[in-house]
């Protein structure tokens, strides 16, 4: 099973990088990013997709400047995930053959991330928009959209953002943390993927 999780892994240092891979691919995540303001993110990438093989698709976060996308390519990352709508990061991620999955908030950066090429859309901060909001901008959203709640969606609350229509959602800080432990980070997948299986499987 293909689940829509994204697994954030902010913080993450390059040596950590094998057993927490292992973990989230054994778990049930097959979706992870490294946001590129941890530490050597490029290098934790490139060992991560060496790993991970066909098993996952391995990317960056907090992906700002086309100059990124460009070096994500060389080592050939499959994934850009931004917390903006730089049209100009899209349409180099999708030049480069990568998945775009860009941050919106409004009607108006939802659909210009869509004309610029994205895959989906990151709704963040989830929290902010609400699950009553997002339920009212995806109403105008082409049929078929990919979209995803980051910051704020929880097992708590997955099965409300799913009855709203949400396809996905990106998790950090509940499943990854600097410091924790493989065990700790397995413990916390398997109740996101649970949970998440509950509301949308």
């Amino acid at each position: 099973m293909s689940r829509e999780i994204i697994a954030i892994l902010r913080g993450l240092e390059p040596h950590e990088a094998p057993a927490i891979t292992e973990v989230l691919i054994d778990v049930g995540i097959t979706k992870i990013e490294v946001p590129l303001n941890s530490p050597q993110p490029f290098d934790s990438i490139a060992t991560m997709l060496k790993l991970a093989g066909d098993r996952a698709v391995v990317g960056a976060g907090t992906v700002l400047e086309v100059a990124d996308v460009a070096r994500l390519k060389d080592i050939g990352a499959q994934m850009v995930v931004s917390p903006d709508c730089f049209a100009d990061v899209i349409r180099a991620t999708k030049a480069a053959g990568m998945l775009s999955y860009p941050g919106v908030m409004t009607p108006s950066e939802a659909f210009a991330a869509l004309r610029a090429g994205a895959d989906g859309l990151k709704f963040f901060p989830g929290f902010k928009l609400g699950i009553d909001g997002f339920k009212a901008l995806s109403a105008v959203l082409p049929s078929g959209t990919k979209t995803y709640a980051v910051g704020g969606a929880s097992p708590e609350n997955f099965a409300d953002w799913a009855a709203a229509g949400i396809t996905g959602f990106g998790i950090g800080t509940a499943i990854f943390k600097p410091g924790f432990s493989q065990a700790e980070v397995a413990k916390r997948t398997a109740e996101i993927v649970s949970a998440y299986d509950e509301a949308l499987a």
